[in-house]
């Protein structure tokens, strides 16, 4: 997939709209995980992956030939940076509301398998023969995504 445009300032035009419409996804599943609602993202992430490897894919283009753009007046250039900016400033806040939510999704899985260590740890009987019920005994922690 890529931009066909007519005309650099076409380019330009269409390099604004695809990263607008990211910055805005993107910005939704940051709220979404702000939230504490990840399973909400997850209606946002084909889009997102689709404009993400285009706006990557145009923007090597465009780094690797300046020409694409070259021409273009000076307010479009300035609306093209101001929309890379605010994309950039909606991925680094989408990064931390990732990393916190990584960080509390460690916490809760690493106090449920306390938990279940603790209670595997009783023993059977009494005396210096006791011997701990569930020795070899696998258990199995199953995570459900819709949780």
């Amino acid at each position: 997939m890529a931009i066909h445009a007519s005309d650099a300032d076409d380019r330009v035009d269409q390099l604004i709209i695809l990263t607008n419409r990211l910055t805005d996804l993107i910005a939704k599943e940051a709220q979404a995980f702000e939230a504490r609602r990840p399973h909400e993202a997850a209606q946002y992430v084909d889009e997102t992956a689709k404009l993400a490897n285009l706006y990557r894919h145009e923007s090597l283009r465009v780094r690797h030939n300046p020409e694409l753009i070259s021409g273009v007046s000076a307010e479009k250039r300035r609306r093209l940076v101001r929309a890379t900016e605010a994309f950039d400033a909606v991925l680094a806040r989408q990064g931390r509301a990732i990393e916190a939510a990584k960080t509390i999704t460690e916490g809760l899985v690493r106090v449920v398998a306390e938990e279940i260590a603790g209670q595997r740890g009783s023993g059977v009987g009494y005396g210096p023969s006791a011997r701990n019920a569930n020795a070899n005994t696998a258990t199995a922690l199953t995570l459900n995504r819709q949780a």
